[in-house]
């Protein structure tokens, strides 16, 4: 009988992708990590896209995930999205199979990702048909709390997802203790009694570095979904202040890494048609891991202006690799960076102007950030599974 169930459809649902969302990775962290923890007492379930539910093989999934790994890893953006014709081969090993019968033990059902919150209904009777304890993963709160930044519709499907975590949740994960608190009144006002843990997510090492491109001019990377909380508009209008006030072999380059997301008319005709951002600016959509990781290495710094994060991955992932960060002046990139990057106001141009030109030229506030990178601390995904452990088992002992 399994102690653990592990959901994996929010990766079962990327089978045509090659490159993966910071959710994406999460679930795959969880797969492997719970994986070498659990061994044969874990099994891995997942809501199909054809909407069946039921258990995966476990050499299947693991199969999968290898597959996964390897796209992430070593695709360009030139495979972009498969068809469904190219993915039905997995579609049809990862059909779920009926599970059995429950026994007397509660196992722990985990999931990590949003998939199928907003179908409280299909959670609950997953949840009774597996006879299970509900250990739930909360990201951020960002489409409720800041509904401007998110699609149409975000605010009124994530309020479905909150419903449905503190009506069926009996305990949560947060990523940041800034997500906790923004999780706190759902689950005062459930009248619930949810147990809360607070686990930063995992740096993971980032693959060998890639040959880069020669070029003398130092450059910064921006890495995310290109989405208004994401601040790229500020970066962009500094970029056609710098073409316009500087010679051009003076101006750094800009390297925005991610796809294209939603509301973004301004910033999306700044990238397709401002000239003065032309040889300056460069966006890469389909970004494989070696090469992001090669870009980060290279690069003099990383940007992060979002006005709004649950975590702030990127941030980490920078600094592990010893490449200093300005960012955003918020909770959750204080949370992970501490007193390592250079943090100032999104809405503070001037400042981003003065930091990213000392930056370039590796001026003092440059240098000392490099020096303060000797004593931070990455947080690991060994750590963040030994809470999520410790979680598992007092929800197995409780009941």
């Amino acid at each position: 009988m399994s102690r653990v169930i592990l959901d994996i459809s929010r990766l079962i649902s990327r089978v045509r992708h090659s490159t993966p969302s910071g959710v994406d990775r999460v679930e795959m962290a969880y797969a492997r990590g719970l994986q070498r923890r659990y061994g044969d007492d874990l099994t891995f379930a997942a809501v199909h896209p054809t909407g069946r539910y039921g258990r995966i093989k476990t050499a299947t999934a693991l199969a999968y995930l290898d597959e996964l790994e390897r796209r992430w890893t070593q695709e360009n953006k030139g495979h972009g999205q498969r068809s469904i014709l190219q993915v039905l081969p997995w579609m049809l090993r990862l059909l779920p199979h009926k599970q059995p019968k429950p026994g007397p033990k509660h196992p722990v059902y985990v999931q990590v990702s949003p998939h199928h919150l907003t179908d409280h209904r299909k959670v609950r009777r997953i949840l009774a048909g597996e006879n299970a304890r509900f250990l739930c993963m909360v990201h951020d709160l960002i489409p409720i709390e800041y509904p401007e930044f998110a699609r149409p519709s975000g605010a009124a499907q994530h309020r479905r997802r909150m419903e449905t975590v503190v009506a069926c949740a009996d305990a949560v994960i947060v990523n940041s203790a800034a997500t906790g608190r923004s999780l706190k009144p759902w689950i005062t006002q459930s009248g619930r009694q949810i147990a809360t843990h607070i686990a930063l997510l995992g740096t993971e090492a980032l693959p060998p570095a890639m040959d880069a491109a020669p070029d003398a001019r130092p450059y910064f990377v921006c890495i995310g979904t290109i989405e208004p909380r994401k601040n790229h508009l500020l970066l962009l209008n500094l970029w056609r202040n710098f073409a316009e006030t500087l010679p051009p072999e003076s101006v750094p380059r800009l390297v925005i890494i991610g796809r294209r997301g939603w509301e973004n008319e301004q910033v999306l005709d700044m990238l397709d048609r401002c000239p003065a951002l032309k040889g300056h600016v460069e966006e890469l959509a389909g970004c494989p891991d070696r090469q992001l990781a090669s870009l980060l290495r290279g690069a003099t710094s990383l940007l992060m202006p979002s006005f709004t994060e649950g975590f702030g991955m990127p941030v980490a992932e920078a600094l592990s690799v010893g490449v200093p960060v300005i960012c955003s002046n918020i909770p959750a990139h204080h949370e992970v960076g501490g007193n390592a990057p250079d943090y100032v106001d999104p809405l503070d141009g001037l400042g981003w102007k003065t930091l990213i030109a000392d930056h370039a030229a590796k001026g003092p506030r440059w240098r000392a950030q490099v020096a303060r990178l000797t004593q931070w601390q990455a947080p690991t995904w060994d750590g963040h599974m030994r809470i999520v452990a410790t979680a598992i088992h007092d929800l197995q002992e409780k009941y």
